[in-house]
């Protein structure tokens, strides 16, 4: 065997002198010193200075999406709903409400991607605002640092304001010093917005789990997201409106000029944006087929024709305070967080509740209150993502602690299988995908059939009391079932794309059965559980709490 020598370099000349306690003091005090420095150099502004409040621009008949709003009067109560399962309708929906918008636009995203996708929603938002259209884009501030040459450059055209919710606070587009800011200022970064809402003239909004990026449309080539929308039109915007106005005037919310700043002039911010967001690098989507997997037409042929499919129901908007955000602020000072709202409207089921959620975490309170639904023989079907698919492995390391619980409640539990998907015997699931891994990020409840919630919220910690989130509740069995042919509990198994996690005989063990053309294939190895991922997963689960998932 080769023998290796340790070689003991010198130290520094001015720490010889000293001892090892004395020198780790300096150290320590050093590093304390960088920190502090670090987070003096990076204060917010002051805020009387740097904003003005603005509202919604009420709809109005005399605008195309208007006159569709004024067929849903606020004096019956019913809205019009239409549901945006697959990424193409929805990414259209989007593109067409921005394209007939003729007096304001109102974005609220956790994420807006630098990508085609993201620079082709950036494009569109600079046309509308140069026909005359007032465009408000209101972004959370985690994902934005690759981001600042664009949004300076589409901030600069008239009839547009760009605000960012909870900003970091020096070298703004520098991910090292961003990392540092979020270490020493982490009660307050570690709170994240993550609403995702449009709204068109006040009077047509969509809401669901898809941020503005390649993943959530189908475009991007390594891996996309299964997810879900709804169109909303009637009484059900005015609320929307309202909660982003909260958000917009808030006291966590900056203009993007006071936290970013920049050394180029207006024309050549104006010069390099409008580059950046060129056909070339930001391509329109494929033209749609000629309907969806509901036999509707795309939103903009209704236009034209004057003929709607929205469904008529009850609908109500619900969004946490933007407030959550202040590190001061406890769950218990807060009554109208949206995750009372959820475990109420689930409370109250009498059959069954259908659950689809990227990540969960129901925590002891929510074992708790799926023990009491079973107790009362409420059927519980979850769906998320196994540990193969998730985009998020650490929420795996609290996750997998509840499964075996859960399966001796009786609750029938699946789980998302990239690979799975690619044998689904349900076309729409095996072709969408193409070479790309599928991962559930849909935010979905039915309840009874009948009441659905479709919303930001994941049900894990971090949605429940850290972040905050957006949700609509709809009372329509239509609606259900127009879900239930995407997420279809009853033939999930026979479609396939899915694992159903068993006990095993002895009940001490969990199995993955296949699905759809792998029926009855059995594994007992966690899918995608190597050993490396088992290593991280144990870091994880011995040193990330479940708190912070």
């Amino acid at each position: 065997m080769l023998q290796t020598r340790t070689v003991k370099l010198p130290r520094p000349r001015f720490l010889r002198e000293w001892s090892d306690p004395t020198r780790r003091s300096i150290q320590r005090a050093f590093v304390a010193g960088l920190m502090a420095s670090l987070a003096a150099c990076g204060s917010l502004p002051q805020r009387p200075l740097v904003r003005e409040s603005s509202t919604a621009i009420p709809t109005s008949n005399i605008t195309t999406l208007g006159r569709i709003a004024a067929q849903f009067p606020q004096d019956k109560g019913l809205s019009g709903v239409r549901a945006l399962a697959q990424s193409a309708f929805s990414l259209d929906a989007r593109l067409e409400l921005i394209k007939r918008a003729q007096v304001s636009l109102d974005l609220q995203y956790y994420l807006l991607g630098n990508d085609e996708t993201g620079r082709l929603f950036l494009r569109r938002l600079r046309d509308a605002a140069q026909r005359g259209v007032r465009v408000r884009l209101l972004l959370d501030d985690l994902y934005t640092a690759s981001l600042d040459p664009l949004l300076l450059g589409l901030a600069t055209y008239l009839n547009v304001e760009i605000r960012l919710f909870n900003p970091f606070t020096f070298a703004h587009s520098n991910p090292l010093f961003r990392y540092l800011n979020f270490v020493t200022d982490f009660k307050r970064l570690n709170h994240r917005m993550h609403n995702k809402l449009m709204i068109a003239d006040g009077a047509m909004a969509v809401v669901g789990g898809r941020n503005l990026a390649d993943e959530y449309f189908l475009r991007n080539s390594k891996a996309n997201f299964v997810d879900f929308d709804v169109l909303l039109t009637g009484p059900v915007v005015p609320k929307l409106s309202s909660s982003f106005d909260a958000y917009w005037n808030s006291a966590e919310v900056y203009p993007l000029r006071a936290i970013v700043p920049t050394v180029d002039t207006p024309q050549e911010l104006r010069r390099k944006f409008d580059v950046a967001v060129r056909p070339a690098l930001a391509p329109a989507p494929p033209a749609l087929p000629a309907d969806d997997a509901y036999g509707l037409p795309p939103l903009g042929v209704e236009i034209e024709q004057n003929k709607f499919h929205f469904i008529r129901a009850w609908a109500d908007a619900y969004a946490d305070p933007p407030s959550k955000a202040d590190p001061t602020r406890t769950a218990a000072d807060a009554p109208e967080l949206l995750i009372r709202k959820f475990v109420e409207a689930v409370s109250q089921a009498h059959s069954e509740v259908q659950l689809t959620s990227p990540y969960f975490i129901p925590g002891q309170q929510g074992m708790e209150d799926l023990r009491e639904l079973r107790s009362r023989h409420v059927k519980i079907q979850i769906l998320t993502n196994s540990l193969d698919s998730s985009d998020e492995p650490i929420v795996d390391s609290s996750y997998r602690r509840y499964r075996v619980p859960m399966l001796r409640m009786g609750i029938q539990l699946y789980e998302l299988s990239p690979h799975e998907i690619k044998r689904s015997r349900f076309k729409l699931l095996r072709t969408a995908f193409g070479s790309s891994r599928g991962q559930l990020h849909a935010k979905v409840a039915i309840i009874d059939r009948k009441t659905v919630l479709v919303g930001s919220m994941n049900l894990d910690p971090r949605s429940a009391y850290l972040n905050t989130e957006l949700g609509v509740m709809i009372r329509s069995p239509k609606l259900a079932d127009q879900i239930l042919v995407v997420f279809n509990f009853d033939s999930l198994e026979g479609i396939g794309g899915v694992y159903r996690v068993e006990l095993t005989s002895d009940g001490k063990a969990l199995q993955w059965v296949g699905t759809g053309e792998d029926e009855g294939k059995v594994l007992k190895k966690e899918p995608g559980d190597g050993l490396s991922m088992r290593l991280r997963l144990w870091f994880y689960q011995h040193f990330v709490p479940e708190s912070l998932l």
